[in-house]
């Protein structure tokens, strides 16, 4: 590996996390020595790239620094195309065409050679599966997800029994055939999951959710599996 590519590459690994990386992480990863690494680190500090952390303890970007847009590899376009086509194909329509304006942008500003990866068919996620419309709009969930408010739920359980729920919306996700909602039940007192399809009304409530949402995403994240099923 080239050793600009080698720069650019640590400075991808070092973006992906909050934490420190340590040296021989980054080394794994580039299949070099702890030494390249130590040199590439003290060459991109002296290029002004905001590097903290020291040999022994790891690695941190720190933020506010960023590269040029858009410069992808091979593989990383194979990744946006598969990722963005996916969702296409399977999420609300709201979600749907926001993964088209994705795949148009990138394709629009990518060199020649570099766009077909990006329009090769054979990279082509299946058609989306046969479901039914559901009764709920995706897209006003999402909005209070970002808002962080709570939301007022009639829902239809597995045993067909109509329920009222208030919620704490965290993401919407997708299980087999379904789009579900993840979600701290007061009710349950717990964390939940409820099929989109299976809600028959939704009241986006004043309410905000009385806690950091992203505190309590890595709450749900730090269970094991999906929150039970109502």
């Amino acid at each position: 590996m080239r050793k600009a590519d080698r720069l650019f590459q640590i400075v991808q690994i070092l973006r992906r996390t909050t934490r420190p990386v340590t040296a021989d992480a980054i080394a794994a990863e580039l299949e070099t020595s702890k030494r390249s690494v130590y040199r590439d680190i003290a060459a991109l500090i002296g290029q002004r790239v905001p590097i903290r952390g020291e040999a022994g303890i790891g690695y941190v970007l720190d933020g506010g620094f960023d590269l040029p847009p858009l410069m992808l590899t091979a593989d990383e376009i194979d990744a946006v195309a598969l990722g963005a086509q996916w969702v296409a194909g399977h999420a609300d329509p709201a979600l749907a065409r926001a993964a088209r304006d994705v795949l148009a942008k990138v394709a629009a500003v990518l060199p020649d050679d570099m766009r077909a990866i990006l329009e090769d068919p054979s990279a082509r996620t299946p058609p989306s599966w046969d479901t039914v419309e559901d009764p709920v709009d995706a897209a006003e969930l999402r909005g209070a997800i970002r808002a962080a408010r709570k939301i007022a739920l009639s829902y239809t359980d597995l045993s067909g029994k109509r329920t009222e729920r208030t919620v704490w919306p965290l993401v919407i996700g997708y299980l087999d055939a379904v789009r579900v909602l993840i979600a701290w039940c007061e009710l349950r007192n717990d964390f939940r999951s409820f099929r989109l399809d299976r809600i028959a009304a939704v009241t986006i409530l004043d309410d905000r959710i009385p806690m950091d949402p992203g505190v309590l995403r890595r709450r749900w994240h730090a269970t094991l599996g999906l929150p039970r099923t109502n």
